[in-house]
């Protein structure tokens, strides 16, 4: 069973870091995206991160240069570091595996991690 979770959420102060992980266990992957995603109730789902197996990386707008994201792919894990979080980063945060095998394409998703930046 194909299961992605996050880890490393919690409250950090404006001006702080977190460094989230996502392990992704039970696939094997050819080649492959990771993302990271997040989302404020009542808001849509915001794309913020991307990594290939190729280590090609993107990033929103809204993150880059305070946002870095990484992979190990030894560990199976995607990581997101997080600089100069501002109160407008609180959200569920959560790792997409985007998984192409066989001319297909699967998504599997975490469940999230909440990441809070409040003094």
């Amino acid at each position: 069973q194909v299961q992605l979770v996050e880890s490393g959420g919690g409250l950090v102060q404006p001006g702080g870091s977190l460094r989230l992980s996502c392990v992704a266990s039970g696939i094997r992957c050819g080649a492959n995206v990771m993302g990271w995603y997040r989302q404020v109730p009542g808001k849509e789902r915001e794309w913020i991160a991307s990594i290939t197996s190729g280590d090609k990386t993107n990033y929103a707008d809204s993150v880059k240069g305070r946002f870095t994201i990484s992979r190990d792919n030894a560990k199976n894990t995607v990581y997101l570091q997080m600089n100069s979080l501002k109160p407008e980063d609180t959200a569920v945060y959560s790792c997409k595996l985007v998984c192409i095998r066989g001319g297909r394409q699967d998504d599997y998703w975490g469940q999230g991690t909440q990441v809070t930046v409040s003094s």
